[in-house]
């Protein structure tokens, strides 16, 4: 017998609404969940690839225990009750001998954060942390300094946008449905996209214009591009004069930054810069400058994505269609927003952050995310106090922050490391406890408020039992609390109970979900009236070009522009990015995936290679400061010749997740640590790295 059910995929971050057909207890297919606009049946490859997560024999079936050094591969099974009771005897000597700040959590935001969150707060941290900030906390802060909002809580309208900019944004094979599906609507219709990048990915094939901006630069074509505008008086004028504060500071700033001088920086001839700034204020206020998903590129970062928004904000592209917008929640409808844990009355947490958010060094990233990679420098150094246990959920540390040989090295000041994930990434290697969870298809989660031009909640539940010993995170959390005496704050049994919770107040019960897989608070979209509605959380109430958030932390809001050092001889700026067929570092050991790409390759500049004698194929050593690694070398005319380019989450040390274990080079390994202080991302395109010819092939594996 055949049953359907409505459900959130998880093979990434996106969560894609997806419809799942079930017959005799098995997962028999799956596809994108037909009644959702912008969905309508469509799936990713990594989405298409889920049933093959679920029944993939090399997934973590049980608890495990080291039974050997750190990194050994030795472990023995264990039941939950003694996992659970020697992670939570672990943690109670800690508490004890150091206090609750000394422990930490790092995860990949989930449906259930707010259940982390509220662990951390019971046991008195405040270091809870999220991989948003090592993907977008740059941008986070950026947004903050012009709108008050986070960029969480903007949207963009892809399907009305009459012309679409997009920095590196490959969208194309950083697959989110939606959004793909409703700029394929706009080019469709007529629209334009220009695409810039160093590299000729399958997003500049699908571009009305691609320019091959020389790596670093972006920032130096945005200046030229509000020169030109600002010059010649093309933004919205209307739009400006209403809601923004600072326009006379950015016009003086910006007189010197040329169209000529951001040629001789950028590598793109003035007169295409003149071209684009004159064509694109002709489609205003339907435009879209992408202000990006993964901002962590340079040091300063925050500044470049300053410079995208405020491109946005000169051409009024702000609560218009096919423009950027405020996400609506349930209260623009007279509605209630489902609960969270952390809206509780907590115990008050008066420890300072380990990462230094808030403090004197990086006064402004979001502390609702942190600075991973200044947490492990709070680990290496015992400063400003010791962090001593540390727990990792679906998060790869090691693949994930750059300079992974000091991350190695910071694990072992740590009493316990803790990690809760459905496969065996690098850091469950190297965990003292491995914590299996359920798979999006065994396990019912917590509500997902998608706010936006048009709010609804959806859920993702249970379609079939846990296949092997597994549990949600959010149960692991409330049964550690239950040893840790801190029950009170998680009032529920069952994952059932816990979304019950959740939605009381709202109107909704969980069979209001059944029949779509989403409810919803409105049918049509909300626009604020862009004459006297729109509602900024600055100082100012109004669009802060120079901003009072920056300025009050003693940081400039427009910075001299500082050249970009060039390439040379056998030095390359290191690029990374993605395929579509895969989620950062999660999906490399998947049967399906792993056969569409098993390993990364180093993408080189044709002339470059000829020079260093290397050719297509070969196998090819790249060094940093940090590290180095032995992969295939791709030689194509395709890539800047200052860069070189490699698909990140490879390199894997795991060896149980045998399909990818020592298949290609793994980027963080080749990373320097540098942050962006201001907004508190890596800077993940800020590391140079040498590259020659292989001396020897490498050992098979």
């Amino acid at each position: 017998m055949s049953q359907t059910y409505y459900s959130l995929c998880f093979m990434c971050s996106v969560r894609c609404p997806i419809q799942v057909e079930v017959a005799n207890g098995r997962v028999q297919w799956v596809q994108g969940n037909p009644h959702v606009a912008g969905i309508e049946g469509s799936l990713c490859p990594k989405g298409a690839a889920g049933t093959a997560l679920l029944y993939d024999h090399q997934r973590l079936h049980t608890p495990l225990i080291r039974d050997g050094e750190r990194g050994s591969g030795q472990w023995r099974q264990a039941s939950w009750e003694e996992a659970l009771d020697y992670v939570a005897d672990k943690l109670k000597k800690v508490i004890d001998t150091h206090g609750g700040r000394s422990v930490a959590l790092i995860e990949r935001t989930n449906l259930s954060t707010h259940v982390s969150k509220t662990f951390l707060k019971a046991i008195g941290s405040p270091n809870h942390h999220t991989h948003d900030a090592l993907c977008k906390g740059s941008v986070n802060t950026a947004c903050r300094s012009l709108f008050g909002y986070t960029d969480a809580q903007m949207g963009m309208q892809y399907d009305k946008a009459k012309h679409v900019v997009l920095y590196g944004r490959n969208m194309f094979e950083a697959v989110a449905v939606k959004e793909v599906r409703n700029l394929m609507t706009a080019l469709s219709n007529g629209a334009q996209l220009t695409y810039i990048d160093p590299r000729v990915t399958i997003t500049a094939t699908k571009a009305t214009r691609h320019w091959m901006i020389r790596p670093g630069t972006d920032l130096a074509l945005n200046y030229a591009l509000m020169h030109v505008i600002l010059n010649e008086r093309l933004y919205d004028e209307a739009f400006v004069d209403r809601w923004v504060s600072g326009l006379s500071h950015l016009k003086e700033f910006v007189r010197p930054y040329t169209p000529e001088w951001a040629e001789g920086e950028t590598g793109i001839a003035a007169e295409r810069i003149v071209k684009l700034a004159r064509q694109i204020s002709r489609d205003k206020p339907s435009v879209i400058f992408h202000f990006g998903y993964r901002g962590a590129h340079h040091a300063n970062e925050t500044y470049l994505r300053r410079s995208i928004l405020i491109l946005n904000v000169l051409m009024g592209a702000i609560e218009a269609p096919g423009g950027l917008f405020f996400k609506k929640g349930p209260g623009e409808t007279g509605g209630k927003a489902a609960r969270k844990l952390t809206e509780q009355e907590l115990p008050k947490v008066d420890a300072p952050r380990a990462d230094g958010v808030g403090g004197k060094q990086l006064p402004l990233p979001d502390a609702a995310h942190g600075v991973p990679q200044t947490l492990i420098d709070a680990i290496q150094t015992g400063e400003p106090y010791p962090i001593k246990a540390l727990i990792i959920n679906r998060f790869d540390a090691l693949k994930s922050i750059p300079d992974t040989n000091k991350t190695k090295k910071a694990f072992e000041n740590l009493d316990l490391l803790v990690a809760i994930d459905v496969n065996f990434s690098d850091t469950a290697w190297y965990a003292d406890v491995v914590l299996p969870e359920s798979t999006y298809f065994e396990r019912t989660d917590c509500i997902q408020q998608a706010n936006g031009l048009k709010p609804q909640m959806f859920l993702r539940r249970q379609v079939i039992p846990p296949l092997h010993e597994t549990r949600e995170s959010a149960m692991m959390l409330k049964q550690l609390a239950e040893r840790l005496g801190i029950e009170k704050y998680f009032p529920y049994n069952t994952m059932e109970e816990l979304v019950a919770w959740q939605l009381e107040g709202t109107g909704f019960t969980m069979a209001d979900f059944e029949a779509k897989g989403f409810v919803a608070y409105a049918k049509d979209a909300i626009f604020w009236d862009r004459k006297d509605g729109i509602k900024f959380k600055t100082p100012s109430g109004k669009i802060e070009l120079r901003s009072a958030l920056l300025e009050d932390a003693g940081f400039p809001s427009f910075p001299p522009y500082v050249p970009v050092p060039k390439a040379e001889q056998d030095r390359f700026r290191l690029v990374v990015g993605r395929v579509a067929f895969h989620t950062h570092i999660s999906t490399q050991n998947n049967p399906y995936l792993n056969e569409l790409y098993p390993e990364n390759n180093l993408w080189i500049h044709s002339s470059r290679a000829k020079a260093l004698g290397i050719a297509d194929g070969q196998m090819v050593e790249v060094t940093s400061s940090r590290g180095s690694g032995t992969l295939k070398a791709y030689v194509s005319d395709m890539i800047h010749p200052e860069a070189v380019f490699m698909v990140h989450g490879f390199g894997h040390e795991a060896r149980e997740a045998q399909r990818c274990y020592a298949k290609g080079v793994s980027d963080s390994v080749l990373q320097e640590s540098i942050t962006d202080m201001v907004g508190g991302s890596p800077a993940l395109h800020d590391t140079f790295v040498t590259v020659k010819a292989a001396e020897t092939e490498p050992a098979a594996a």
